[in-house]
């Protein structure tokens, strides 16, 4: 069975940034993609990026784009997500999720398995 826990959430000044973390155990996330999704009060859960089982191909939600990378180290069987110049609109509960296939998804429903998640709250 798969399990996915998230860490590096928090509170940050607007312009700061965060390292979120996710390291998966169960299984090797070798051969298959990976993504962070986030969650605010009231809103969906948004796809933020995404990361194909070889790292080679990522792909970011427009308004993350220049400022969050997602990245993936298949030995020691994490998945990161590099935040920077947070805004207070970032502020979510941010999920790792995992897809058993290969190449990386938006969709929330194309995932069949998620952390916990981590909050990360960025302040004005």
């Amino acid at each position: 069975q798969v399990q996915l826990v998230e860490s590096g959430g928090g509170l940050v000044q607007a312009g700061g940034s965060l390292r979120l973390s996710c390291a998966a155990s169960g299984r090797s996330i070798n051969n298959y993609a990976l993504g962070w999704f986030r969650q605010a009060p009231g809103k969906e859960r948004e796809f933020v990026a995404g990361i194909s089982w070889s790292g080679g191909v990522t792909y970011s939600e427009d308004s993350v784009k220049g400022r969050f990378t997602i990245s993936r180290d298949n030995t020691k069987n994490t998945v990161s997500l590099q935040m920077n110049s947070l805004k207070p609109t970032d502020t979510a509960a941010y999920y790792c999720a995992w897809r058993m296939g290969r190449y990386l998804s938006i969709s929330v429903g194309d995932y069949d398995y998620w952390g916990q998640g981590t909050q990360v709250t960025v302040s004005s």
